[in-house]
């Protein structure tokens, strides 16, 4: 099975009211908690707003985005499917639910990263 990066850009979700709130909270819990149950879901969140910190490669520190970059990831969830027609029709469940359009990118396969974490989960 692939995994997919389902997302979306920081600010999608300005648009929703306030007192909208607590049912996209939920409607958004409701698309988690399905994905939960079919054994689909990896892992996802939202994002907090901030400036990123950029590490690079001799480990110095500097604030903000790369200069080019016009848009950043405000959520996103991680799902195992078996194709990528199920992996978006997961987005549109969670598009509806969020209230905002969602990227979906297939993740790169790393054979050798998950045999490294099944592992060390039979280490414990």
């Amino acid at each position: 099975m692939a995994r997919y990066l389902i997302s979306f850009n920081d600010g999608a979700m300005d648009h929703i009211p306030a007192e909208d709130w607590p049912d996209v909270g939920k409607a958004s819990h409701a698309v988690v908690q399905e994905a939960v149950n079919a054994g689909v879901w990896v892992f996802g969140g939202g994002l907090e707003r901030q400036r990123a910190s950029i590490v690079a490669t001799d480990g110095s520190v500097t604030d903000g985005l790369y200069p080019e970059t016009k848009e950043v990831i405000g959520g996103f969830a991680v799902v195992e499917v078996p194709t990528r027609d199920e992996a978006l029709t997961w987005a549109a469940r969670i598009a509806a639910g969020c209230r905002c359009a969602q990227e979906v990118r297939e993740l790169m396969a790393d054979p050798e990263t998950d045999e490294m974490i099944r592992r060390a989960a039979r280490r414990g």
